[in-house]
Order: structure tokens, then C-alpha cells, then sequence
């Protein structure tokens, strides 16, 4: 009986020795995710406090038995909370962003002329070479079409395809079949990585024929600020100027398949047993006070916000090309800026500063 007894006050002893060393667990060695989740509603009243300092802040919790209330700074969880520096933007990096213009646009980079007379209307840091992101596939789409390859071939995704250079995501899966029309419409539409890699990547000859081609068009089209390495954009290696862009906008307009694919509002392709919906990635084509014959936006960290354009405005056919642009509607408030500007300006432009009037040439 006395053994019983002892034995009963030994588990007790242990049991309180089991609580005490979960409950100082708990307050030490919390675990990030249960640290970042916000005290649920109705917490009940502190019945046990304890503290600890992390990187020079007091962290103070309370412990109810059943729930935690805690608080402390975002700072007191380096472990937790990364802080990523933002990458600056080669534009950034050569100063392109504290030159002024007339129009206080946030491009970097910006060219308006007119399609049809070849007349510069608007210019800034024009002849700057820098990334031009998801733009390389307007120069995709073009070699795809002028190749006149079947497209109605249907192309597979493969591992390929998945991007390893910034880690973007695709909701074509490994293994989707489309066609290699529908591939080039979601490029250009969607600016869809995998689609426009495996639009180069089943090119004859391969990936680096393809990438051959684009160099080789740039250059017949006097595009010598222009540079290619692969086909998507994802690669800081593909870059061009705002006079290149200019000329392979209007080079591309002249293709009816890609002026109706760049500026498709949204598309459904069937992959396996789903129906799936991509839209465009210009919100300004579903703009009915906009008149858009061609598009294309792109981005990475290093090219920053870009898009180029051929619209008419103000009974004129432009061609606009903006670089480097700093935040995610920028470059589309860029955009506006330029229309209304021409629209309440058709003949005078806005003096000094660095707008000029000069022929392009190509």
C-alpha cells in the first residue's frame, strides 16, 4: 500500500516536472509558424507571463493553459522575417531614372513616334541598351510565324520548358499538350514563359537555332543595340534599346496573326480534362477609349516595368515603347500620360527638357 502510494506521488512529481519543462519550451523555442499567427479572438486572460529579449526587443507572452497571446516586433524574428533587398534595375544602376522629361513619366526609357511618317514625337534616354524582359517575345512570336511551321502541331511541355533562371510559375503542367497556335497565343497574350520556351525550343534545329534566328532578324531589321540569348525573356541577357523596339514593333504589326494574338483580351485552352483561362497581361485592351493594334508588357527585376505599343490616337497610328518603368501601373499610367498629351496636343509638342523631334532610322 505504502508502495502504491509512493508510486502515485512519484508520477505526479513527474507529471509536474513534464509540464513545467513543456511550458519553458514553449516560451524559448516557439516555432516560426505558430509565432506568426495573430492571437485568435476572445483570447482569455493572462494567467502566466513570461519574457525573453530577441536581437535587443523584449518579447513578452502569456500563457492561459489552452491559448497564447503574444506580441512583439517584426524585428525580434530575424529568423523568421527575411528582409530581401529590392534589385535595383539596370536603369536604376546607370542613373537613367533622374533624367526629367515634360510629360513627368516614370519610364526610364521612352519613345513615341509616328508609325507611318517614321516622326519622333516624344523621346527619352531612346538609345539606352538595357533588359527588355517578356518584349523578346514579340521577336518569339515573329520567327514563329515567318517559319510557317504547322500550328496545328501539337507540342508537349517538358522539363525543359520550367523556368530555371527567376523560378516563375505555369499553370502548364509538365506533360500539357497544346498546339503550337495556342502556344504562341498564350505567349503573347499571357507572356506564358513555357509557351513561348517551347515555341523555340521545337523550332528545327533546336533551342540554339532558334535563338540564332532572332539575332539573325534583329539585324536584318538594323536592330544593333539588340541582343538575344533565349526566347522568353526571363534572361537579363536579352536586351535592346527604345530606336529597336521601336522598329520591331513595327515589323511585327505587319503580321495580322500576332497583332490579333497581342491584343486578345482572354483566351481558354483545354490541357488534359481542364479548361483553363489566361487573360491579357495589357489591361488596356479592354479599354474601349483605347485603339490598340499590337502589344506586348514585360518584366523582371532587372528591365523593370516595360510595354510596348502601336495605337492610334488622335487619328494618328503610334508606336510607343516604355522602359524601365518603376511601379506594377506605371507603365501603363505612362501610357496614358502619352494619349492625352497627343490628343490635346496633336501638332505642338511640349518644349526643352529632353523631348526632340528627329527621324528614326530602319
Amino acid at each position: 500500500m505504502h508502495h502504491k502510494s509512493s508510486l502515485a506521488m512519484g508520477k505526479t512529481f513527474l507529471s509536474r516536472i513534464f509540464r513545467s519543462v513543456a511550458l519553458a519550451a514553449l516560451v524559448v523555442g516557439l516555432s516560426p509558424a505558430v509565432a506568426d499567427a495573430a492571437p485568435r479572438k476572445g483570447t482569455v486572460a493572462k494567467k502566466h507571463v513570461a519574457s525573453k529579449t530577441y536581437a535587443g526587443k523584449r518579447v513578452t507572452r502569456a500563457f492561459t493553459g489552452k491559448r497564447v497571446a503574444r506580441t512583439y516586433s517584426a524585428k525580434s524574428r530575424p529568423s523568421v522575417v527575411r528582409l530581401v533587398p529590392v534589385r535595383p534595375s539596370y536603369g536604376q544602376l546607370a542613373g537613367l531614372h533622374s533624367v526629367d522629361d515634360d510629360l513627368d513619366l516614370k519610364s526610364s526609357v521612352a519613345l513615341v513616334i509616328d508609325q507611318e511618317t517614321r516622326e519622333v514625337l516624344f523621346s527619352k534616354n531612346d538609345s539606352a541598351v538595357l533588359p527588355i524582359a517578356s518584349l523578346t517575345k514579340l521577336m518569339t512570336g515573329l520567327i514563329v510565324t515567318q517559319a510557317k511551321l504547322p500550328m496545328d502541331e501539337v507540342i508537349t511541355i517538358t522539363q525543359d520548358d520550367v523556368d530555371t533562371e527567376k523560378g516563375s510559375r505555369s499553370r502548364l503542367h509538365v506533360g500539357a499538350q497544346l498546339t503550337r497556335g495556342e502556344l504562341l497565343h498564350l505567349a503573347l497574350m499571357s507572356s506564358e514563359n513555357r509557351a513561348a520556351h517551347a515555341l523555340g525550343r521545337t523550332y528545327p534545329g533546336g533551342l540554339g537555332a532558334f535563338v540564332s534566328v532572332m539575332n539573325a532578324k534583329a539585324k536584318m531589321l538594323g536592330m544593333k543595340g539588340t541582343r538575344y540569348v533565349e526566347p522568353t525573356g526571363l534572361s537579363s541577357g536579352n536586351q535592346s534599346n527604345a530606336q529597336d523596339l521601336a522598329t520591331l514593333v513595327s515589323s511585327a504589326y505587319n503580321d495580322p496573326v500576332l497583332r490579333e494574338y497581342s491584343t486578345s483580351p482572354g483566351h481558354q485552352v483545354e490541357v488534359g480534362n481542364r479548361t483553363l483561362q489566361f487573360n491579357n497581361t495589357n489591361r488596356l485592351v479592354k479599354n474601349p477609349g483605347w485603339d490598340i493594334g499590337l502589344q506586348k508588357t514585360g518584366y523582371i527585376s532587372e528591365a523593370g516595368q516595360c510595354l510596348v505599343m502601336q495605337a492610334r490616337i488622335a487619328g494618328r497610328k503610334l508606336i510607343m515603347v516604355f522602359l524601365d518603368s518603376a511601379g506594377k501601373m506605371s507603365r501603363i499610367g505612362d501610357a496614358e500620360r502619352v494619349r492625352r498629351w497627343v490628343e490635346s496636343n496633336p501638332v505642338t509638342l511640349p518644349g526643352g527638357g529632353n523631348t526632340v523631334i528627329r527621324q528614326v532610322n530602319g
